[in-house]
């Protein structure tokens, strides 16, 4: 007996010593995580991915570019142009993911339909060069031939997110509400149609598919939501609700899934911004809920994580850091 009281005032010696005697201090305190702004500057801000070397990939649909950015210094150079530029608030250079070092780009709500060039493809572009493409899917045609079973203001879709599956794409469309799977030969079929939720952001973990949903407008909170599903069957399973204007989904350390919310709509028609800076960063949470990370986002459109920081694409044409966004044992 005498052998373990001096162990147990060794261990408690310990204690003290090394941060003091935790019976009296309380519950510890999480830091909170900390947002700063990356880059400033670019003509617009889209989509977004992680590529070669760990910089990050953005679309500048306005200016019909994809810029690479250094995620360490936030420097920023020009990775390819001459895509179709954007003709209304959104649409043009859409996203980006890449398969090995090639690049792929999402180009949407261009073309005729809208009075732009009719050259135009909505559709997959290959990069080959800095300022070289080809179309490797025209999802346009495609979307004009299988429309769904309801009126649609523009015919080619609105098509939003791109990821990569099973060697080759899939492709959110928050017009037509539908997932589509696309073939490196250029092979377009539905995996998966919706009602009006208005898909939006992708992420894939194994053979399932999670996907973030804007809701029909006015995009109540309620109707923000992460669900997943399987390509191989219909059924679908919500994961959490209640972020104002989804944008995306991505996954963070430990499998902690985080969303993207836009935040409040601001009115006017089906593809508005939400309002400026009611934006935020939520993670889901045991409850089938969303916990805020980080709040007061200008209208945010894409997300990437790094490690235990998220990296948010603005529409106005910024990247912001958030540094810290896991709690234990995954951050902080």
């Amino acid at each position: 007996m005498k052998g373990k009281n001096v162990l147990m005032a060794l261990l408690l010696a310990c204690a003290v010593l090394l941060g003091g005697n935790r019976a009296n201090a309380g519950p510890m305190r999480a830091e909170e995580p900390s947002t700063s702004v990356l880059v400033t500057g670019m003509a617009s801000g889209s989509g977004s991915t992680i590529g070669p070397a760990g910089a990050l990939y953005v679309t500048e649909g306005a200016a019909g570019r994809v810029l690479r950015v250094d995620p360490k210094t936030g420097d920023v150079s020009v990775y390819a142009s001459g895509l179709p530029n954007s003709i209304i608030h959104i649409g043009g250079a859409m996203d980006i993911a890449f398969m090995g070092s090639t690049a792929y780009v999402l180009v949407t709500v261009v073309g005729a339909e809208l009075g732009g060039d009719p050259d135009d493809i909505v559709g997959i572009y290959r990069v080959d060069g800095p300022d070289t493409f080809t179309v490797i899917a025209d999802l346009g045609a495609y979307s004009m031939n299988h429309l769904p079973g309801y009126p649609v203001d523009l015919q080619t879709g609105v098509q939003y997110a791109l990821e990569t599956y099973r060697g080759g794409f899939l492709v959110t469309d928050g017009h037509h509400n539908r997932v589509l799977s696309v073939t490196l030969d250029g092979e377009i079929s539905e995996v998966i149609r919706f009602g009006n939720n208005v898909p939006t952001g992708l992420a894939i973990h194994g053979n399932t598919v999670y996907m973030a949903e804007a809701g029909a407008v006015p995009h109540l909170p309620e109707d923000g939501r992460i669900i997943s599903f399987g390509t191989s069957s219909p059924d679908t399973t919500v994961v959490a609700a209640g972020a104002p204007l989804l944008v995306d989904v991505k996954f963070g350390r430990g499998r902690d899934l985080f969303g993207l919310a836009q935040g409040t709509y601001g009115g006017g028609g089906a593809g508005a911004p939400a309002l400026p800076n009611t934006g935020s960063l939520v993670r889901v949470n045991s409850s089938g809920t969303f916990d805020i990370v980080a709040d007061e986002l200008n209208q945010p459109t894409s997300l990437e994580i790094i490690g235990d920081t998220a990296y948010v694409v603005t529409l106005g044409g910024e990247i912001w850091q958030i540094d810290g966004i896991s709690g234990p044992p995954y951050g902080r």
